[in-house]
């Protein structure tokens, strides 16, 4: 009894257990979660979403004038919008076993026909319930989407009319705003006393260990990035006033990091300062955005100011990427220095009155001082005569520049004066920021190009290292140059156009948001291009590649090379592995990178008619040369006659064979010709071969005597095998001589040659011994008097048989005038 209630516990326990495992019946039927789940869970989705929604709207309002704020909701609500489609595309699998559902229980009876059960009737009814509920789920989601997207547009209208308003708003310039802006400069002036004094009691009192020692690590860390990249670089770094002939591309290099170092050097000082100081709460709300400010006209100056030295170098002429005289060289640099300070001065006054909450009219007459004089400074560079003519004397710069560089400046004055302050900050700010990032882009351009120039790069520092550390030579240093320009190219677009966007107005969640475009993907009609997808595909078929590789070298050089497999063979199956691997790899890319093949299928289709008439030679070798890999009628390595062509297969491809002639020449033929062509293959199963050497007596010899020698001479030769046994076979009575065959087999037909040569030097030696002569054809002779030629050629035929004739009658009368060598008789 006591086994029977375990053994029932056990099973009951099982049964518990195998009911807890089993999926719910929408699971069972491979249906996954019930709709009812995915409905709920969507619904609260977008509940919440809807919510996001409301608050960002109130938010919009609240910050019209904000453009930051406003680009940060627009970067919310396009979140919102993809989160909406990612709750619609949940929906899809269930609405498609919906229907699949549906399609299968078939439409409703008609009234009148038979009825069908309660349980079909229940289903079809809870699955149309269900879709409904769906559907509806889906349409608040569609509502939503068209009420984010119109949050959108207007966000977008809003920054579009704000920054119009910002160029387009005038102020009246009069007395009164002067009398006005001195009452608020005095008060303004004293709160920010104030505040700087109240602040600096502060940190002495509770923050000056931590404000010192943020101090002390910026120092270390600015120092640590200088003096690093003066050894890294070395001479690139600072030209050599003792180098008087320095290269374009070292001239290029030390403007280049002689402005970046330092300035980033003084970046990351400032920047890391100033996050040390908020980091130990040294820093108060009001304090740390006027701070903020001044450690960024400190940097942008100091870059302006570092940019325009590299670039002059008053002091070192040769060094000087313009070719300026010394004098202008430093008026054009005090110019660009000063710019620099007046627009910093502007911003930096203007963020602080911002901060300080001071009156309009305090920074409209500032920025209308400030304005005038960065106009004043741009016309008088347009002033200076940089430019030296063939006598020495000061030249003007040209007329086009000069015209756009005073266009600039009295557009600058002109629109202060008028009162449309914006427009003047812009324009002044465009001048000294925007033109700034344009010119050091530029000197990178020039670097990048000026460093794939052929052999340049070897003649740098760096390119020196890279050989000596790589083991280059120079045809490889060469190829990295390439690369290192494109390098410059990439990281010059992608540190320089985000600086000159912020200039224009663009704020950062601009570019951010830009670039999850790109990363994402591109719509491009019914297409997507994913950035993100196409490096994905990329380095997925790198991988194949890779391993393509590795097991084709793995697959030769150890599977079939242990197995002793024919050479042809090992490189058809290789050709084949390789091939079959690159396109796997290709489509496993292709897919990897989200594209669809059915949007191939479709270009393949429409370039299916030009494929086969622009390109049916292509694609007949190509099944050719698969056809030869097939079937192999030769391999590598095989002798083969193809038309002209006689040879030994080197290589064997989808495309063409490639032939290499006893002449050592290489014959690439197209596989179409090899495969509807007839193609002779001396070694197709062996090597073993048959050659055939004529040879013709004259009459009146011995035919069986010549018979037998030739065949005793056949037989003697080592190539010659002895099975199948040489044969000599009496082939014609010709006109002047009786004609014999030697015909022999070898193992190795590529000894044709020698056995040829060999067997007739033993012929001749065999017939001068025996005194048998070599028939020569009968001779007409010659009357040149009479010629009777009915072509040219006949006629030079016919002397030349008379010149053998006449030479071979000399021969013979000098032999016979010769005395024979008789035997010395014995002792």
């Amino acid at each position: 009894m006591m086994n029977k209630a375990v053994f029932r516990l056990i099973l009951a326990f099982l049964l518990l257990f195998s009911a807890a495992a089993l999926p719910p019946p929408a699971m069972a039927q491979g249906l996954g979660r019930s709709g009812s789940s995915i409905v709920d869970e969507q619904r609260t989705v977008i509940s919440g979403l809807t919510f996001r929604t409301n608050e960002l709207e109130k938010d919009i309002n609240a910050n019209l004038e904000d453009d930051a704020k406003l680009v940060d909701i627009r970067l919310q609500l396009e979140e919102i919008a993809r989160e909406l489609i990612n709750s619609s595309v949940s929906f899809r699998p269930r609405l498609s076993e919906i229907n699949s559902r549906i399609e299968q229980l078939g439409a409703p009876p008609a009234q009148g026909a038979a009825p069908e059960s309660d349980i079909v009737t229940a289903e079809r009814q809870s699955l149309a319930a269900e879709k409904a509920e769906i559907n509806a789920a889906l349409g608040a989601a569609e509502d939503l989407s068209i009420r984010v997207n119109m949050l959108i547009t207007r966000v977008t209208d809003m920054r579009r009319d704000l920054f119009s308003r910002l160029l387009t708003k005038r102020y009246d310039i009069n007395f009164p705003l002067l009398s006005e802006v001195v009452g608020a400069f005095h008060a303004t002036t004293d709160a920010l006393y104030r505040s700087v004094s109240a602040w600096m009691r502060f940190v002495v009192n509770f923050k000056l260990s931590s404000v010192l020692a943020a101090t002390f690590f910026a120092l270390i860390a600015a120092a640590i990035l200088l003096i690093g990249g003066r050894r890294l670089f070395g001479h690139l770094f600072e030209a050599d006033p003792e180098r008087t002939d320095p290269t374009y591309l070292s001239r290029l290099s030390v403007a280049f990091w002689s402005t970046l170092l330092p300035s980033l050097a003084l970046g990351v000082f400032l920047g890391l300062t100033f996050f040390l100081f908020d980091y130990f709460g040294a820093l108060r709300d009001d304090i740390g955005s006027m701070l903020a400010s001044l450690f960024g006209v400190i940097g942008l100056v100091f870059f302006v100011h570092r940019l325009g030295k590299a670039v002059l170098l008053p002091n070192l002429p040769h060094w000087r990427l313009i070719p300026v005289r010394s004098g202008a060289a430093a008026k054009l640099l005090w110019i660009m220095s000063a710019t620099a300070v007046f627009s910093g001065i502007d911003f930096l006054a203007s963020s602080i009155y911002e901060t300080l909450d001071a009156p309009v009219s305090l920074t409209v007459g500032e920025a209308l001082l400030a304005t005038v004089i960065i106009g004043l400074l741009v016309l008088a560079s347009g002033l200076v005569r940089p430019f030296a003519d063939e006598t020495g004397q000061p030249r003007r710069w040209p007329a086009a520049v000069r015209l756009f560089i005073y266009a600039l400046g009295l557009m600058t004055i002109v629109a202060a004066l008028l009162g449309y302050i914006g427009l003047a900050r812009f324009i002044s700010q465009q001048i000294v920021w925007t033109g700034a990032v344009l010119a050091t882009m530029y000197i990178g351009f020039l670097s990048s190009r000026a460093v794939a120039e052929e052999g340049a790069f070897a003649h740098t520092t760096i390119g020196v290292r890279f050989q000596r550390w790589f083991k280059l030579d120079d045809a490889g240093l060469d190829q990295l140059s390439l690369l290192v320009s494109i390098l410059i190219n990439v990281a010059v677009v992608i540190v320089g156009l985000p600086l000159v966007l912020f200039q224009w107005g663009f704020q950062p969640a601009d570019i951010a948001s830009w670039m999850y475009r790109i990363a994402t993907g591109i719509q491009i009609g019914s297409f997507t291009l994913s950035l993100t997808g196409i490096l994905w595909g990329l380095l997925v078929f790198a991988l194949g590649f890779v391993l393509t590789r590795w097991f084709q070298g793995w697959l030769d050089g150890s599977v079939m090379a242990r197995g002793r497999v024919d050479t042809g063979v090992r490189n058809s199956i290789r050709t084949v592995v390789g091939y079959a691997g690159l396109a796997i790899a290709g489509l496993v890319g292709l897919s990897a990178a989200g594209i669809d093949f059915s949007n191939l299928a479709l270009i393949a289709g429409g370039l299916s008619l030009g494929i086969g008439f622009g390109l049916q030679n292509v694609v007949s070798n190509f099944v050719s040369g698969l056809i030869l890999l097939a079937e192999r009628p030769f391999k590598a390595g095989d002798w083969v006659v193809a038309g002209a062509v006689s040879g030994t297969v080197k290589k064997i491809s989808v495309r063409a064979t490639e032939i290499e002639t006893f002449q050592r020449q290489s014959v690439i033929l197209p596989n179409s010709e090899l495969i509807n062509g007839a193609v002779g293959n001396w070694t197709h199963r062996n090597k073993l071969g048959r050659i055939e050497i004529p040879v013709g007596v004259a009459y009146g010899t011995d035919a069986r005597k010549v018979h037998a020698l030739l065949l005793e001479l056949a037989s003697g030769h080592p190539l010659v095998l002895k099975n199948p046994e040489p044969f000599v076979a009496f082939t014609a009575f010709a006109q002047t001589s009786m004609n014999f065959e030697i015909r022999v087999f070898l193992g190795d037909i590529g000894n044709g040659g020698i056995v040829q040569n060999d067997l007739r030097f033993a012929i001749l030696d065999a017939f001068d011994r025996e005194n048998i002569s070599i028939a020569i054809p009968a001779q007409v002779p010659l009357d040149l008097s009479k010629p009777k030629w009915s072509t040219d050629d006949d006629r030079a035929e016919a002397e030349l048989a008379a010149t053998v004739h006449r030479r071979t009658q000399a021969e013979e009368e000098v032999k016979a005038r010769k005395p024979r060598r008789r035997k010395a008789d014995p002792v």
